[in-house]
């Protein structure tokens, strides 16, 4: 896991509460936090937790794996596969069997893609390949 990165989340986060327009009070009360705590987020002085963030992501209408990825909770990869799952799972036209099915036939794309690059890797030195596992 990467360490935090609370400077560039305060910054991000004040971008996102402004663009929303909302106050440090509104946010905070919104998010069920305190105001002097967001504030010290902000401000680059605290860590918040993850479900902190998960509280932050949901009161400014945004996804809470961007803000992962703005902490170094969750690298830009992880979020990408995180978004596609939640878009998947909050589709009110598909059944929970329609989802699950679709989640493993996404998976065993990723899988597959995955152990093509890694064979798709150069040899090593020797002139041997890397066995594939």
């Amino acid at each position: 896991m990467a360490s935090l990165n609370v400077g560039n989340l305060g910054e991000y986060l004040r971008e996102q509460r402004r663009t929303a327009q909302l106050t440090l009070r509104q946010l905070a009360d919104a998010a069920g936090v305190s105001n002097p705590y967001l504030s010290q987020i902000e401000r680059g002085l605290r860590k918040p937790s993850a479900e902190i963030l998960q509280q932050l992501a949901k009161a400014l209408r945004i996804s809470a794996e961007t803000l992962y990825v703005q902490a170094g909770i969750l690298d830009e990869r992880d979020r990408e596969e995180a978004e596609v799952r939640s878009v998947i799972l909050a589709d009110p036209t598909i059944n929970e069997r329609q989802k699950q099915v679709l989640l493993q036939i996404y998976e065993s794309f990723r899988k597959e893609n995955a152990a093509e690059a890694e064979n798709d890797r150069p040899s090593d030195s020797s002139g041997d390949t890397k066995p594939s596992s």
